[in-house]
């Protein structure tokens, strides 16, 4: 299985949401939805064969000022592309190079303010990113080493750099690779995508200023174009299988509790789906503790995330156990480590 779990391609719309599109009546949203499934694909073989070769690790200089280089790809599916803006350059005519250099900067900020993180890797590395990717390419990525944005078919799916929280999301994928190194199957890989939305949120939320009360716990609102009636978002964290439910896109199929834990080979072994599970906990943890979230909630997972003692192959069980852990180690027997009980207990994640 290593060839499938290693392999660092990651991207933030799930495949069983392209699959409905392709299998659609409408003959242009099933082509943009086939090609964008069908470079998926073949990139994601193209990574695992980079991961058995084996890759190295790109360095930096640690510094508590990002280093942002925006290229485009000028609608070819093709990286980097062609450098437009550097860190320290004025703002772009092109607004989709703003917003994928302002949403590097946000992942960038609140990793170092809130856990005193030096970039992706800890260790200073540069924030890159290529936008207009591809011709009406409906997806975002982290490739291992970089960002990468379509702009979308402009009608299920518009500019991926829209939400500053995909943005985030995708680069903790990054983190991920870089600390626990969750494997991309079943359970981990489940974790490894809900650490994605844990701070891909938590990121949104400290850019606007919002409390747990405030925020709406929703991945990618603001993507979703015209040509769809019936929805808010990619996922919910608060209600999962909610953010959408539409004739096009079908119904959001996240579960909430280990009750309605979904089996499946798809998706490798449905880590965008069984996400919801880690993802109501996180969102019931941060809600009981109010205030901000990536604050105790927030110190709670990351030190869960990056503390060295999280398997790769970790289970829900797993990660839960470490997380009354942590609380216990950073908040002796306070309120947060009840709070972590009861959030676990919630959704049926056993913590002992």
């Amino acid at each position: 299985m290593s060839d499938i779990v290693n392999s660092v391609f990651c991207t933030i719309v799930p495949p069983h949401v392209l699959d409905r599109l392709a299998q659609g009546d409408d003959s242009a949203r099933a082509e943009h939805a086939q090609l964008t499934l069908e470079h998926d694909s073949q990139y994601r073989t193209r990574r695992r064969v980079t991961a058995l070769r084996g890759a190295a690790a790109p360095a930096g200089t640690p510094s508590d000022s990002p280093q942002r280089t925006i290229y485009d790809a000028g609608h070819r599916a093709t990286e980097p592309g062609k450098k437009v803006h550097s860190e320290g350059d004025a703002p772009s005519k092109d607004a989709t190079v703003n917003r994928a250099h302002a949403g590097l900067g946000a992942t960038f900020e609140l990793y170092l303010k809130a856990y005193g993180r030096h970039s992706i890797d800890n260790a200073g590395l540069p924030l890159n990113a290529t936008v207009h990717y591809g011709q009406g390419y409906n997806n975002a990525f982290w490739d291992g080493s970089q960002m990468v944005f379509g702009d979308g078919d402009g009608d299920i799916f518009l500019d991926f750099t829209i939400p500053v929280d995909v943005i985030g999301h995708e680069l903790t994928h990054g983190v991920t690779q870089h600390s626990a190194n969750l494997e991309y199957y079943g359970q981990s890989g489940a974790l490894n995508e809900s650490v994605s939305d844990v701070f891909g949120s938590l990121i949104k939320q400290y850019a606007l200023g919002q409390t747990a009360d405030q925020a709406d716990w929703l991945i990618g609102q603001g993507l979703l174009g015209p040509g769809v009636d019936h929805g808010s978002a990619l996922r919910s964290m608060k209600a999962p299988g909610t953010a959408y439910d539409d004739d096009v896109l079908g119904k959001d199929p996240q579960p909430a509790t280990m009750d309605d834990y979904v089996r499946t080979s798809r998706d490798n072994g449905g880590v965008h789906i069984n996400s919801g599970i880690p993802n109501r906990a996180f969102y019931l943890l941060a809600s009981a503790l109010g205030g901000n979230a990536w604050e105790r909630a927030g110190k709670i997972w990351y030190a869960t995330l990056t503390g060295g003692q999280l398997a790769s192959d970790a289970q829900f069980a797993d990660f839960a156990r470490l997380t009354v852990a942590t609380a216990r180690s950073l908040y002796s027997d306070g309120d947060e480590v009840q709070a972590v009980l009861k959030a676990w207990a919630q959704v049926g994640v056993a913590t002992s």
